[in-house]
């Protein structure tokens, strides 16, 4: 038994502890380690494994291929990968031949079951794909043992000696290019002598489209000469004669002005004149109307006195009849609002009576209905679980509704109704023995009795409601 002791992992590592108060495995960084508990250090940090994978194609083309896988444990939140990958290595150390046999195994197999399925050329042309689908299907056997792959790297593949299929693959690659590398140098000197004969021609072309293009602008700038030279000439006698115009004009504009200047001279003395007769006048007329209106207000102010007095007399008394007019119409008004008020309140009060009353109807109906509902819902589970002890027997179903809601009894009374007061004349057999009747077994006779009477009364029921007697009753004879 060893000492209590503080254990610390490095920076890669993890300590799995088991023991005492422990129920399988706990990993921690730290751990202050008691007696009867065992801490195993373990190297978390990814491995390269190096292999040589031997396959063969579905060809039965075998081929080497050479891969490097990083491979280390996985790490995840609840530390269950590292928990697989600590039951993995508990007794054996991670480099050991124990791990590194397990990965290749694994890498081994699937490479090779993945392989069969392809042909050479596949594999060949869809390296990256053959990688995936090689690297998902390896960490999808690993994850069972808590290891995860950081990294795969499938380097080119190898010919197995004998069979030189990549090296043939090879040739045929070279000898493919350098046919193309040919075939490009003949068309590239068919394109380059084709390309001077053009350049040839295009230049000749060029050449005599130039000339001619001299040719025209030369003709284009001699007409362009001319018609410049007329276009100025042109343009002097049209300013010559615009400047004619123009004095022309202005000598006109001129005389125009001095006649228009002599006139308002002549007009602002009449209206001189005319002015200062037209205010005479008016002063003359302001005089005239002063004097009339001294002897208007004189009068006005001798007869209106007594007309103003009488006049506000008169207004007094409409304004009070008016007024006594105005009150009466208030009043009459006042009481019209009021029965109008009073009729509204009634109308309301009224409605909502009727709002209440056809709320409380329709309540009762609802709830009459919910009744109804819940009464046909009774029934129904009623009914079902009568069905289901009756091993869902519809016929056994319908006798037993019949003979409880008194079917039979009802129609034993319609039938009895319906022969009152009939007399018929009725005749019974007793068998062989007519009606004969001595002491002797008169009990068993009436039962007897009783049960011939059964087919009858039987077939009747049958006739008028269409069921069969059960069947521990006995049958009915075919009618047919």
């Amino acid at each position: 038994m060893g000492f209590p002791h503080y254990i610390v992992a490095g920076p890669s590592e993890m300590l799995a502890i088991t023991g005492s108060g422990i129920s399988e495995i706990r990993l921690k960084k730290k751990h202050f380690l008691w007696p009867l508990q065992k801490c195993t250090t373990l190297d978390i940090s990814p491995v390269n494994y190096s292999f040589e994978v031997q396959a063969m194609s579905a060809e039965k083309l075998p081929f080497v291929l050479p891969a490097v896988y990083t491979i280390g444990p996985q790490l995840d939140e609840n530390n269950e990968s590292l928990i697989k990958f600590a039951q993995l290595v508990s007794n054996h150390d991670k480099n050991s031949n124990h791990v590194k046999e397990l990965v290749k195994g694994i890498i081994e197999g699937e490479t090779r079951v993945l392989a069969a399925s392809m042909t050479m050329e596949q594999i060949f042309k869809g390296t990256k794909e053959f990688k995936k689908e090689v690297f998902e299907k390896v960490q999808l056997e690993l994850n069972q043992f808590g290891l995860y792959i950081y990294n795969a790297n499938v380097k080119q593949l190898v010919d197995v000696p004998g069979h030189e299929y990549f090296s043939y693959l090879g040739q045929k690659t070279q000898m493919e290019a350098a046919n193309q590398a040919k075939i490009d140098v003949a068309e590239a000197r068919m394109k380059g002598e084709i390309g001077s004969k053009q350049r040839d021609g295009e230049t000749k072309q060029n050449a005599a489209k130039i000339d001619a293009e001299t040719m025209i602008i030369s003709t284009k700038r001699k007409g362009e000469g001319k018609k410049e030279e007329v276009r100025v000439k042109t343009e002097v006698k049209i300013f010559e004669n615009q400047r004619e115009a123009e004095v022309v004009e202005a000598s006109a504009e001129l005389a125009r002005k001095k006649a228009g200047w002599s006139q308002t001279a002549r007009l602002a003395e009449v209206e001189a004149e005319k002015a200062v007769a037209i205010r005479e006048a008016e002063l003359q007329m302001e005089v005239e109307k002063k004097k009339a209106f001294a002897q208007t207000a004189k009068l006005k102010a001798d007869l209106l006195s007594k007309a103003n007095v009488e006049y506000d007399i008169k207004v007094q008394e409409a304004n009070a009849q008016l007024y006594r007019r105005q009150k009466e119409a208030e009043a009459a008004l006042f009481e019209s609002q009021m029965k109008a008020e009073a009729k509204k309140a009634s109308a309301d009060a009224e409605l909502y009576t009727r709002q209440q009353a056809a709320n409380s109807e329709l309540y009762a109906k609802q709830k009459e209905a919910e009744g109804v509902a819940a009464i046909g819902k009774a029934e129904a589970t009623y009914l079902g679980s009568i069905l289901k002890e009756l091993n869902h027997d519809y016929s056994a179903l319908r006798d037993y509704l019949m003979i409880n809601n008194n079917i039979y009894q009802d129609i034993a009374k319609i039938n009895a109704q319906a022969v009152t007061g009939m007399q018929p004349k009725i005749s019974i057999w007793s068998g062989a023995n007519g009606g004969e009747s001595n002491g002797e077994g008169s009990g068993l006779k009436d039962v007897a009795g009783v049960y011939r009477m059964l087919p009858p009364l039987l077939q009747t029921v049958q006739d008028q409601t269409g069921m069969q007697p059960p069947a521990w009753l006995g049958t009915l004879p075919d009618s047919k």
